[in-house]
């Protein structure tokens, strides 16, 4: 291991041979870090975090601390992250809290900027991009492929699906389906990610099924329900570009942005 002298490792971690650690790091006694990772100078890691390998964290994060939930009281609850992500200076990610599944969980791929803010109980998943100052209250979920433009802030238990893109400074109260482009304070959708699911091999057919989806949710006057009906008969018909709107579907209570 390349460890700074200056960095300070509790002897209880479980740091992989090859890891470098940068200098006045603090690696707490139940940090576990996966092979090939790198971690920047002034680097606060602690609580029960497990990070997977091949990760970059950059200067002046702090990685597990204990939740900001009042409700609170001292739980082993946990922090996991999965393998190449690139975590950019001052992110903050927390721990679960018991009143949820006691974990907060970011899966591999993705691309994280300075600033941003992860909290307790939070759900990321993989190939996602969170711009400069983006932040999740307690509880948010995010689908595969998601990106939120640089200061999103995403109110707690709510729900992005996968695919799903923001625009700069947009304040989300509620759930945005897959797919969905959403801007402005409070978020209100704008059209589908077209551009992102041709840089990621969609062909046209299934953009145009998705596009269709988008009407019938937005644009044809059903209520939610119907308009939820519709799309679940389609994608049963095995399209395969509408299954991430049944994920959505079976996930979402909070009601979708308007």
């Amino acid at each position: 291991m390349a460890i700074h002298p200056t960095a300070i490792v509790d002897p209880k971690a479980r740091i992989a041979d090859d890891v470098e650690i940068g200098a006045y790091s603090i690696i707490g006694p139940n940090v576990s870090i996966g092979a090939g990772s790198w971690v920047g100078p002034h680097v606060v890691i602690e609580g029960h975090t497990s990070i997977g390998k091949n990760n970059r964290i950059f200067q002046f994060c702090s990685l597990g601390a204990i939740p900001q939930d009042l409700k609170y009281a001292g739980e082993p609850t946990r922090l996991e992250i999965g393998d190449n992500n690139t975590i950019r200076e001052f992110c903050t990610f927390n721990t679960g809290t018991v009143q949820d599944g006691g974990v907060t969980r970011i899966g591999s791929d993705n691309w994280i900027m300075a600033y941003v803010h992860i909290a307790h109980d939070c759900q990321v998943g993989n190939h996602i991009i969170l711009a400069n100052n983006a932040t999740l209250a307690g509880h948010v979920r995010l689908g595969d492929w998601v990106f939120l433009g640089g200061f999103t802030s995403v109110h707690q238990f709510v729900i992005v699906g996968e695919h799903a893109m923001t625009a700069f400074a947009s304040a989300v109260a509620q759930d945005i389906p897959a797919y969905v482009t959403a801007h402005g304070n409070r978020a209100v959708p704008s059209g589908i990610n077209a551009e992102g699911m041709k840089r990621r091999g969609f062909t046209s057919e299934q953009i145009r099924r998705v596009r269709n989806a988008y009407k019938t949710l937005y644009r044809q006057g059903l209520s939610y329900d119907e308009a939820k009906a519709a799309i679940l008969a389609e994608a049963g018909e095995g399209h395969a570009e509408l299954e991430p709107f049944v994920r959505f579907f079976d996930q979402s209570a909070r009601g979708i942005i308007r």
